[in-house]
């Protein structure tokens, strides 16, 4: 029997969940609590298992790490509401089969079921390891790949290139890699390629004898022996120069290095994750980096995306940093108002994440109040918004939303950054100051859709319009005739001898059709954004995941 077992406080949960295994197929028993699990165990065993981590009495990484010395085939997919680093870890540590990060799509989770179904591996428990904090936040589907990719690398010495731009954290992977994995209690040892000079470059690396050359006045260790059992990081490596280059391939190759001046080989026993902001592709065609090199590196590439691909984790990061800013300078962290987090949300942050903290640090220190409002941004963040929207000024929001609103014709509200034309995106963490446009009443007969209030944006206007016209071709009057005909009998629609009934079954056939375009636009533009992720589209339009489900299979989008 296909039995899923599911434990989880939350009642919504295990009640969602059963009744979409049920009509799979699976038979389901659900617990609230963990023990309930584990006295169950005793009788039984499922043929999957899905906990969620935070619960009354035993959490489920500690759940998971009893049922692997009970049952250690079963597999287990841990389900968490909190998706940051250290959960991610400690569930592929613990032996865990999946790591579902919630929200998250029922097919998503049913696919992910069966999948658990049909492979029982057995997997040992690998030894917990001690966590000395973490900086790394996230809850971006790209950040949560990058957690999962950690966790799996955890009990590997695999050699790791991470790339990604200036400020996206590459040295805390390292760091987290080397933190969560069997060489965590020998040396990390960090160096910046572009920080050592040329003729230096090798002693470094390598040490050297004494006497080696003029200035060598005793033996000295590189940062390879210094790194002895333990993790190399060694930053942007594509600066290393041509004849280092040379010298690092045949130690990742033949495994032993020389001193400056040595004879005697000395075994290396480091793990080397390297990381660059340049595309070492393109240098290799070039010449200006050796392909075998390379390739020798490039065994599990990681790649962390800017933060302009990660906009929903700002608001989490900007706590994280006035936090620690705080904690830094011994006061307690402000407190920041929806417009400036708004705008913080609607930066370029070419500096990505180090420059986001570098704000957050001046903020807790110019600041003047225990508030931080729009005005006070640094002035390249009000001079970024002003130049981006000049009718936003470098302070304060435009009396007229629509003067905020896009060209005529444009179809779209302002964009992310990095965010495709066309698309919407909702900014789930701030919202605008200023007052919501409506659309208003027909209030004047100049024109077949009528005056809209002036907060309406052009696209409101545009849709009053087609709805104009659609009126007309089903048989309406138009306001002009309308209004006569009012003026004439003191009641639309006696001219053409069409009851109230009629207009309201017209009326109704003309608001489904827009709404299920309507629908089909929003959905679709926000599929295209998200790339096909399902739940974080629902998130961006700010609706639920069953709620998309139920769309798009209504709209016919699924063909």
């Amino acid at each position: 029997m296909n039995e899923v077992w599911i434990v989880d406080d939350d009642q919504s949960i295990r009640w969602v969940l059963e009744r979409a295994l049920a009509k799979e197929g699976f038979k389901v028993r659900s617990f609230p609590e963990a023990r309930d699990v584990l006295m169950a165990l005793d009788d039984a065993v499922p043929r999957v298992l899905l906990s969620d981590i935070r619960m009354p009495g035993e959490s489920g990484i500690e759940l998971l790490y009893k049922v692997r010395q009970k049952c250690p085939a079963l597999p287990v997919i841990i389900m968490t509401a909190y998706s940051d680093l250290d959960s991610a870890v400690s569930a592929f540590q613990g032996g865990a089969f999946e790591y579902l990060p919630k929200p998250f799509d029922l097919s998503q989770a049913i696919g992910l079921i069966r999948r658990a179904v049909s492979e029982n591996d057995v997997r040992e428990a690998p030894a917990e390891v001690a966590d000395d904090g973490q900086d790394m936040l996230g809850q971006a589907p790209a950040m949560q790949e990058v957690f999962r990719a950690i966790g799996r690398l955890s009990q590997s010495a695999v050699t790791v290139l991470v790339t990604g731009e200036s400020g996206t954290g590459k040295e805390l992977i390292a760091r987290a890699l080397h933190r969560h994995s069997a060489r965590a209690t020998r040396p990390f040892v960090a160096l910046n390629m572009a920080a050592i000079p040329r003729d230096l470059l090798e002693s470094e690396l390598f040490g050297h004898e004494r006497g080696s050359f003029t200035g060598a006045q005793q033996q000295r260790r590189g940062r390879f022996e210094q790194a002895d059992g333990g993790t190399l990081f060694l930053d942007e490596i594509g600066d290393m120069p041509p004849e280092m280059q040379t010298r690092l391939l045949r130690v990742l190759s033949e495994g032993h290095y020389y001193r400056v001046g040595g004879h005697q080989a000395i075994k290396s026993n480091v793990r080397v994750i390297a990381a660059t902001h340049q595309n070492l592709e393109e240098r290799s065609r070039q010449g200006l980096f050796r392909e075998d090199l390379f390739h020798r590196l490039n065994v599990i590439r990681l790649r962390l995306p800017p933060l302009r691909d990660r906009v929903e984790d700002i608001p989490l990061l900007v706590r994280h940093f006035l936090a620690k800013s705080a904690a830094d300078l011994g006061v307690e962290p402000k407190r920041i108002t929806q417009e400036a987090a708004d705008l913080l949300a609607r930066a370029d942050w070419p500096g990505n994440v180090r420059q986001l903290q570098n704000v957050c640090n001046w903020l807790m220190v110019m600041a003047p109040a225990q508030t931080i409002a729009a005005s006070d941004m640094p002035p390249e963040i009000l001079s970024a918004r002003a130049t981006a929207d000049p009718a936003m000024g470098t302070a304060n929001r435009p009396a007229n939303p629509a003067e905020a609103a896009p060209p005529a014709g444009a179809g779209s509200a302002p964009l992310e950054p990095g965010q495709p034309a066309g698309e919407a995106v909702r900014r789930d963490w701030a919202t605008p100051a200023g007052p919501s446009w409506k659309a208003g009443p027909v209030i004047g007969t100049g024109s077949a859709a009528g005056v809209l209030q002036d907060e309406a944006p052009p696209w409101a206007r545009l849709l009053a319009e087609e709805v104009a016209r659609q009126l007309v071709a089903a048989g309406g009057p138009g306001p002009l005739a309308a209004a006569a005909d009012m003026s004439a009998s003191g009641a639309p629609g006696d001219r053409t001898g069409a009851g109230p009934g009629d207009q309201a079954v017209e009326g109704a056939g003309i608001m489904d059709r827009f709404t299920r375009v309507f629908e089909a636009t929003l959905i679709q533009a926000a599929l295209r954004h998200t790339r096909g992720r399902r739940v974080e589209a629902a998130q961006r339009l700010g609706i639920g995941r069953n709620t998309i489900t139920r769309k798009i299979q209504e709209l016919g989008l699924d063909d």
